[in-house]
């Protein structure tokens, strides 16, 4: 689920490995750039971390992040 902390959403992704973990991160990134809108993430292993939030907006939640989060939450 995600969470708005520190004007970002965040959430964590757990995998069977890094393959996985890799795979997914492939999928996001793919999506991401169809809109536009980048994440800023983290991969150990098998868990994947991603923070979202708006940068030309003053590094706050937006709309956009909700839409991407939505579409990311879609690729599980």
């Amino acid at each position: 689920m995600w969470q708005e902390t520190g004007n970002a959403l965040q959430r964590t992704f757990k995998f069977k490995d890094f393959s996985e973990a890799f795979a997914f991160m492939a999928r996001v990134a793919l999506l991401a750039e169809r809109q536009q809108h980048h994440p800023d993430w983290r991969n150990v292993y098998n868990t994947v971390q991603i923070s979202l939030s708006t940068h030309d907006a003053g590094d706050v939640v937006t709309d956009k992040d909700r839409v991407l989060a939505r579409a990311i939450d879609a690729l599980v």
